[in-house]
């Protein structure tokens, strides 16, 4: 088989002490970070009917969370190559937790304003996941960067797993009482982080980081044919998802009866797939099938899942079309970042990948409020067949890319 590449140079040799040591952290921190989104976003709907808001109302709300991060994650990211991924893994971890503690005071006092404070603060610095994908990337090689990647991916899948779950179990104590225990949970991910978290970006390429302009991650890349593909592929595969954290639990109340320790535990479902393809699978389906062909085949099987929620009228369709979605997005995750940090030079990991989040960001900027109109105006269906047509997009996208890799090979 033809090894399917975009890398544009080598990462730098680590030790396996060295990368044992980042994977571990980095997933505890996602892990922890993630077990704290998982607990308050599938019951998001749920708060801003309380506070009097309607579906328009939760796509705002998730879509200006996405704007101050498509913002503010570039600027981290560019950050992270001059200075090191520590300090913005350090600085994203505590402004999450002050943002949960804001998000829990919104619940007990039923203020949407504060609420909207919450995410937009949550947004402006949530640049942690960009900044471990770059430490990763810092101490892998093209060969183990996909297999890593999955590691960051599980940390997601399990935090998916275990946070709707407890959203779904302490939310009878109180709708204040999940957000901060999210909090807590971020300022543990932020001591340990603080205590074992190494810096990985060497001082060399920060000092080339610094000479370079903020844009020259684009302009300068040897391959911005293939790094505009890849940052177009973000936007439609976090376009696709965002359909599912807007629209689903207003859905399945509406189709269902369901409510928010149902939510949960769907999107568990959804989390602990994630964990299994991510956590094990991804690195030797990639080896054997290629990145470039499990990823068309992830954007179709997610595909399936959207056309699957959009005409489920019975629980068992609606759960059959969830496992699609979890699926198709377990394979997608660490793939896009996989390709995004292999179109970048060493010196330019974390603009790139920030760049990408930023990509993803624009998606889950528009999407929310797209959602939320095409939901109460245009009809339950629409948003999920919306998220049809991007997952569909996304294959083309990754056949695109596994042409221009052949044609660059042949040259």
């Amino acid at each position: 088989m033809v090894t399917e590449s975009l890398s544009v140079t080598p990462a730098r040799e680590a030790t396996p002490g060295l990368l044992r040591r980042v994977e571990a952290v980095v997933f505890l921190t996602v892990f922890l970070d993630l077990v704290g989104f998982g607990i308050v976003i599938p019951m998001l709907p749920f708060y801003v009917q309380s506070m009097g808001g309607s579906a328009r109302m939760v796509g705002i709300l998730l879509g200006c969370f996405s704007f101050t991060q498509l913002l503010a994650t570039p600027l981290l990211g560019r950050y992270s190559d001059r200075h090191g991924r520590r300090a913005v893994i350090l600085l994203s971890l505590l402004a999450n937790a002050a943002a949960m503690v804001l998000f829990a005071l919104a619940s007990y006092e039923k203020m949407l304003p504060l609420l909207f404070a919450s995410r937009i603060l949550a947004g402006a610095t949530s640049g942690n996941i960009a900044a471990c994908q770059a430490a990763i990337a810092d101490v892998t090689t093209r060969q183990t960067r996909a297999k890593s990647m999955g590691r960051i991916g599980a940390g997601i899948g399990l935090g998916m797993v275990l946070g709707p779950t407890l959203g779904g179990v302490f939310s009878g104590l109180g709708p204040w009482v999940p957000p901060l225990l999210a909090g807590g949970l971020a300022l543990v991910g932020f001591v340990g982080a603080l205590v074992a978290m190494p810096e990985t970006h060497p001082p060399e390429a920060r000092v080339q980081a610094k000479s370079q302009t903020r844009w020259s991650a684009l302009q300068d890349s040897p391959r911005r044919k293939a790094l505009g593909m890849v940052l177009g592929l973000f936007f439609a595969v976090f376009l696709s998802m965002t359909t599912l954290q807007v629209a689903f639990a207003l859905v399945v109340q509406s189709r269902l009866g369901w409510g928010s320790k149902e939510v949960g535990y769907t999107f568990a479902v959804v989390g602990g797939l994630g964990l299994i393809i991510q956590g094990g699978l991804i690195g030797p389906l990639a080896r054997k099938v290629g990145e470039f062909r499990l990823l068309i085949t992830g954007a179709l099987i997610l595909a399936s899942g959207m056309t699957g929620l959009a005409v489920s009228q019975q629980a068992p369709l609606m759960m059959a079309s969830v496992v699609l979605v979890g699926v198709g997005m377990g394979f997608l995750q660490p793939l896009i970042s996989s390709l995004a940090s292999q179109v970048a030079t060493s010196s330019q990991q974390g603009a790139v990948l920030g760049l990408a989040q930023s990509c993803g960001g624009l998606a889950r900027t528009v999407g929310p409020v797209a959602t939320g109109w095409m939901y109460a105006s245009l009809g339950t269906q629409t948003p999920f067949l919306t998220g049809m047509v991007s997952a569909l997009a996304a294959a083309g996208l990754g056949l695109l890319l596994s042409r221009e890799s052949l044609e660059e090979k042949a040259r």
